[in-house]
């Protein structure tokens, strides 16, 4: 909160540039760089997307999401690392598993997988997004095969099989005892649908990465110890609000704090840059198999020029500005926890 509070502001420092036209001079604070922080993740996810536009592959993707049960999730609140871990576990084995059987894909896979612990009025709300591409390698890794483009994986199977993978999981955390019985017997909320091409993925996909629990356009006043801001309700394109205690809304947004060095943000199979597989060689395989080498085209042209950064510019006549010197912080900046 504290990182928050300070972001953007004299206290961590920053620079003075004066325009090159009219001489005056502009004061620029730095950022709290924390990725809890609303402010410091609209630069983040524009240079995420320049850096992934290299990742894509000539298919199409799905997008695969894993809820914990109402029940879960209190005990998911207070032992957040662990029931978090288990949780990208449970998700990760449950898609290897069914896309490993010959009746569904037969195949090896990757994807990568995002997590979220909010619903739209900040309670907690444990789920796992996981955009997988539609096909995967063989066994003997020389030949990409392809998923049906509207189907990917029966829900019903995958809530079956991610319900079990936890519930081994928990146990062997010694933690199987502090869930009710009952949370078994129910079905798990796992939901897959279609995206479309690499490009609408990568767009689709870059909110979630970046996301936090409430961004400041949703703040609509705060005013009496009382903050008010706008949700809609699953399945609804209608705004509403909702207003809150000052202490109460700080406490839902503090639950959706993650602990210090935990990764929210993992990827698994031929998606994490330690496989062997490169994705060049996946782009050629996927080819291979398609009968419009058109959509490929421009991976196998030669790459192309990063764009220069656009130059500041003075918002009084428009001319550049023009580094001048940095302010000192009056004290450290944590960065990224």
């Amino acid at each position: 909160m504290r990182a928050i509070e300070l972001c953007r502001t004299a206290e961590l420092g920053g620079h003075v540039d004066r325009c090159d036209h009219c001489g005056k001079l502009k004061v620029s604070y730095n950022s709290c760089r924390n990725r809890h922080c609303p402010k410091c993740q609209g630069l983040d996810k524009e240079r995420w997307l320049e850096a992934r536009k290299r990742d894509l592959l000539p298919t199409t993707y799905f997008h695969v999401v894993f809820t914990l049960p109402d029940s879960l999730r209190p005990l998911a609140l207070r032992n957040q690392e662990v029931v978090y871990n288990i949780l990208f576990k449970a998700a990760s084995e449950t898609l290897r598993t069914l896309t490993r059987d010959p009746k569904h894909l037969g195949a090896e896979i990757g994807f990568i997988a995002v997590l979220h612990t909010w619903s739209q009025i900040l309670m907690d709300h444990p789920h796992l997004h996981c955009i997988v591409p539609a096909g995967g390698l063989s066994t003997d890794r020389n030949k990409w095969l392809p998923a049906g483009n509207a189907f990917y994986l029966p829900v019903r199977a995958l809530s079956k099989i991610f319900r079990a993978k936890f519930r081994i999981e928990m146990a062997r955390q010694g933690l199987l005892h502090k869930i009710a019985p009952a949370s078994w017997q129910i079905a798990w909320n796992v939901n897959c649908q279609a995206i479309g091409s690499s490009e609408a993925t990568l767009k689709y996909l870059a909110p979630y990465i970046f996301r936090v629990a409430i961004s400041d356009s949703r703040i609509m006043a705060v005013k009496d110890r009382t903050v008010t801001f706008s949700y809609r309700k699953k399945g609804s394109k209608r705004d509403r609000n909702i207003t809150l205690d000052v202490i109460e809304f700080i406490r839902r947004f503090l639950q959706h704090v993650l602990p210090a060095g935990f990764m929210k943000l993992r990827h698994y199979g031929f998606m994490n840059s330690n496989c062997a597989i490169s994705l060049a060689r996946l782009r050629l395989l996927i080819l291979d198999g398609l009968q419009n080498i058109r959509l490929c085209l421009a991976d196998l042209s030669a790459s192309k020029p990063k764009p220069a950064l656009p130059k500041p510019f003075c918002p009084a006549c428009g001319g550049i500005l023009l580094y001048l010197f940095s302010l000192i912080p009056g004290r450290h900046c944590r960065g990224p926890t």
